[in-house]
């Protein structure tokens, strides 16, 4: 009985798998019960589910799915896996699940999510025993103005090392919260590739900057090699217009708009000869 309620069970999960294009493992390890139920519903209102079932049971499910090397994914289910769906991209998944995380103060034995980094800087901190707590995990200081300040950028904790208990204490102390709680993205699958989450990391001011400046680089690259594309054609028109009448107003050629230029340059070259003259 038991087994068939299984069956059934990776069969559900197999024909969600097959009704959505963008399946991902998330790692739920250290996400509090409430925190999850939260996020599901947000989660569901952008049209992405969450799949919770046994560890073994997902890696059946992926290693039967007739999908294009979905299989592959089942390398990456570690932890507290849960399987996570949508029809949106890989990218705004991952950016959706990022947005929804909280950051959190360290704990003794929690693996760094990435390189922890104390910023150089004055601190709150009195001169006294926290001068050798601080450089027993790697951080220097120096006494200003009555207080301790950090001379340089530490590098407390490499991505993947263990937090040890004084480096814990150590942070929770500088208030600096590394660790982020939230739906952790470990890989996705589309189209038969397999997606790291870190491949899925965008900085999006940076794009941003760097899309605005490919659009200025190309209307300048446009208008230099007199491209009529629509969006220069009035700069080069106004180009255009302003180097014939450099051109009209250089060889003397009077139109009705070179008149003023015209005769600005002949009050202006009179008066040098004026002052040259001394008259």
């Amino acid at each position: 009985m038991v087994s068939e309620q299984k069956q059934k069970l990776v069969q559900a999960i197999a024909e969600k798998v097959k009704e959505y294009p963008i399946v991902g493992i998330v790692n739920m390890h250290n996400l509090p019960a409430q925190q999850l139920q939260v996020m599901r519903s947000t989660l569901r209102k952008k049209g992405v589910e969450i799949v919770m079932t046994r560890k073994r049971l997902i890696v059946k499910v992926l290693n039967d799915s007739p999908k294009q090397d979905l299989r592959q994914l089942t390398e990456k289910v570690k932890g507290m896996p849960a399987l996570i769906l949508t029809k949106d991209n890989p990218f705004s998944l991952y950016a959706t699940l990022q947005k929804n995380k909280s950051q959190a103060p360290a704990k003794a034995g929690q693996t760094a999510p990435r390189d922890i980094v104390v910023k150089a800087g004055p601190t709150n901190f009195a001169p006294g025993p926290i001068i050798s707590e601080l450089a027993s995990v790697g951080i220097k200081t120096k006494v200003d103005a009555g207080k301790l300040a950090i001379l340089t950028d530490a590098t407390v904790a490499k991505e993947g090392a263990v937090i040890s208990p004084k480096l814990a204490e150590t942070l929770k102390r500088l208030d600096i919260k590394p660790m982020e709680i939230g739906l952790d993205l470990v890989a996705v699958w589309e189209n038969g590739l397999i997606f790291d989450a870190k491949q899925l990391h965008i900085d999006e001011t940076e794009f941003t900057r760097r899309i605005t400046e490919a659009v200025q680089w190309a209307v300048n690259l446009a208008v230099e090699s007199a491209y009529p594309a629509a969006d220069v054609v009035e700069v080069l028109l106004q180009k255009a217009f302003l180097e014939a009448k450099a051109v009209a107003v250089e060889s003397v050629f009077f139109t009705a708009e070179t008149r003023d230029a015209l005769l600005a340059k002949s009050e202006a070259e009179a008066l040098a000869v004026k002052d040259q003259a001394k008259l």
